[in-house]
């Protein structure tokens, strides 16, 4: 048989999900087909008694019959044909695969193909810090960018999701259900209810003062989310902190290991009496981890157990300020099961973490980590935090298919993956991953002390500040890395770290294609550009702090254009439907820096040239005899900083 724009796809009563995936393949015929009048044969889907999640096709004289059981294993059987007979790519949305449409496609008459079980049962995505996504369209629609989203994880394999961070978890769970996915939670947010703070904002948090209210609003999230749910239990706090925090009559470990193992305990009872054997799970992350391996939290034996990477691949208790205890997060032999993982290709803690770039901890890493994962017995739940899906296509792809198939060596991946989507570039776009790779910064003695693109703005930003707060102080929020005495110290480390990288990352290649632009050589490029400008913010300061303030104010004006340079950078790669993709990229922020350091400019040139501002304009606009005789302090209005910036500039340059 042959599959062309006129196959048909036969199934009686779809459900929702599976009539999504049907709409799937259908485009994807007439994406890869051209129009013809040939017949196309028939795509049947017929029920069987298949494990969950489970598929077959089997082609049959003039038609392809695809086995499965339950929603998942037709999507999955679905999408197999798009991928292995059409030859659409699991990211061919986020890689721009490019078609080259054909009259039909032929099925070989002996034709069969199965699943193989997932070496991880649970395995999805938590579209977290979405603030690219939150803000861009694609075709007009603010949906139609997360259904992409949810397409690729199916496509990778994944059956759950947490759909976004607060109110985007909310708008977005429906329309990952009705595609076939499971829905998870955020840590901080239980259940999936809606927080106790807004439904009752007259009222004090205190599970023990108001249990009904609280019970209310999990019993109304039990109901409204349904059966397909991985249920997330515990007990944090209003927003993203322990709720001790807000009160202190919970002062002991035990004291709150008492109250979050009772609340976890109620929730778990809620969820059984609703959907008798549903999957529920906790997070054992920061505070909560400690409590737990202190003895002081009880779980139901149901419950699957959470651990967490530090946010740069190790599975140790994340860095939290300038406190890194790295504490081991893996189950140890002696802690029962089921257990699982939260783990991060991007992460966002103001300090050193990727955000708008790939996890720059090394693939090997990874891979050893993961293995690391599998050998403890965690292999009940992956969540992985994919941030914007586009800059962490590779690492996501790389763990996906480790979830699929259990051990996969780093090289072997990256040559499959290149060859994949970079075709007759893809030696050079496997050197290009290695060089990225290679020219990360190491911050620490750790392997995994490897710094993202928060590292090239956030100790600038630090720095600058501290700066125009005056004194030579240093700036304690980077103790973490740098915990010197004074601020000339950690300028000086900064400043001579960021320069060793700036070379390593190397010029962009013109000659590139468009994918790899769009990937790798612009990640790249923001790291070369931004330290670039991290190594002349530094140096500015240091000028400053030495009272070089007009060499500090050109050097501050400098690096404010290699921010500007990188931030250029990202809007130069929005073409066709990426535009505006990184319009509102403000977590790393490099803009920011870049206004961060205008500030500056007006701080230094204050310093030294105020607080009349005409000395260093009549350098810039006077012969060296007529600055030095002073009838008339300016025959012209002042100067706006950057105008002075780029007179001074252009006068160097000469």
């Amino acid at each position: 048989m042959n599959l062309n724009r006129n196959t048909r796809i036969d199934c009686a009563e779809p459900t929702a999900p599976v009539q999504w995936a049907v709409e799937v393949l259908y485009r994807d015929l007439k994406t890869v087909c051209r129009p013809t009048r040939k017949p196309g044969g028939v795509i049947c889907l017929q029920q069987h008694n298949c494990p969950p999640e489970s598929w077959e096709l089997v082609a049959e004289k003039e038609k392809l019959i695809l086995r499965a059981g339950d929603n998942r294993g037709y999507i999955y059987g679905l999408l197999a044909i798009s991928r292995r007979l059409l030859g659409v790519t699991d990211f061919w949305f986020w890689n721009d695969q490019q078609f080259s449409p054909v009259e039909e496609i032929p099925v070989p008459a002996d034709f069969s193909l199965g699943s193989r079980p997932a070496a991880v049962k649970w395995r999805g995505w938590f579209v977290n810090d979405e603030v690219l996504l939150h803000r861009w369209q694609l075709d007009g629609s603010r949906e139609k960018p997360w259904e992409m989203v949810f397409e690729a994880l199916l496509r990778c394999g994944g059956n759950m999701v947490i759909p976004g961070t607060g109110e985007n978890a909310l708008r977005y769970r429906g329309l990952a259900q009705r595609m076939g996915l499971a829905v998870t939670h955020h840590h901080a947010e239980p259940l999936g209810a809606r927080m106790f703070g807004e439904a009752y904002p007259d009222l004090e948090p205190r599970y023990d003062q108001y249990p009904a209210e609280f019970e209310a609003l999990w019993a109304e999230a039990l109901e409204e989310q349904g059966n397909d749910v991985v249920w997330n239990l515990g007990f944090r706090g209003q927003g993203d902190r322990p709720f001790w925090a807000d009160d202190p009559r919970y002062d002991t470990q035990r004291s709150r290991g008492q109250l979050i193992s009772a609340v976890i305990r109620r929730q778990y009872e809620m969820v059984q009496q609703r959907y008798p054997g549903a999957a529920c799970a906790t997070n054992l992350y920061g505070e909560i981890m400690e409590l737990y391996r202190a003895g002081c939290l009880q779980l139901p034996a149901g419950v699957i157990k959470i651990w967490a990477d530090n946010g740069y691949g190790a599975m140790v208790s994340r860095r939290q300020g300038n406190h890194d205890p790295r504490v081991p997060a893996l189950p140890a032999p002696e802690d029962e099961g089921p257990h699982g993982i939260y783990y991060h290709a991007s992460f966002y803690d103001l300090q050193a973490a990727n955000h708008i770039t790939m996890l720059p901890t090394s693939l090997s890493f990874v891979e050893r980590e993961l293995e690391r994962v599998r050998h403890s017995g965690a292999n009940d739940y992956w969540i992985i935090n994919c941030s914007n899906v586009k800059p962490h296509v590779f690492t996501l792809a790389y763990i996906a298919r480790i979830w699929q198939e259990g051990t996969v060596p780093a090289e072997t991946f990256l040559t499959d993956y290149t060859c994949l989507y970079y075709g007759a570039q893809a030696q050079q776009a496997a050197g290009y991953f290695r060089r990225y790779y290679a020219s990360a910064i190491h911050f620490g003695p750790h392997e995994d002390n490897v710094a993202g693109d928060q590292f090239a703005n956030y100790p600038a930003r630090l720095l600058v500040s501290r700066y125009m707060r005056g004194g030579a102080e240093p700036e304690h929020e980077l103790d973490w890395a740098a915990p010197f005495a004074t601020l000339e110290e950690q300028a000086r480390w900064y400043r001579d770290l960021c320069g060793q990288a700036v070379q390593r990352y190397g010029e962009p290649e013109p000659a590139a294609s468009p994918l790899l632009a769009d990937s790798v050589l612009l990640q790249m490029e923001i790291y070369r550009r931004c330290y670039a400008g991290a190594v002349l913010a530094a140096q500015a300061v240091l000028d400053g702090l030495h009272g070089e303030y007009k060499a500090a104010f050109l050097k501050a004006g400098d690096a404010r254009e290699e921010y500007l340079a990188a931030d250029a950078a990202m809007r130069s790669r929005e073409h066709d439907h990426w535009k505006g993709f990184y319009r509102n990229e403000c977590l790393t922020d490099v803009k920011h820096t870049a206004w961060l350091l205008r500030t500056l400019m007006g701080y230094l040139r204050n310093q030294g040239d105020g607080p009349y501002f005409y000395t260093w304009q009549r350098d810039v606009l006077y012969t060296p005899a007529q600055a030095r005789v002073m009838l008339i302090t300016n025959m012209e209005n002042h100067m706006e900083d950057l105008e002075l910036y780029r007179a001074l500039r252009k006068q160097k340059n000469q």
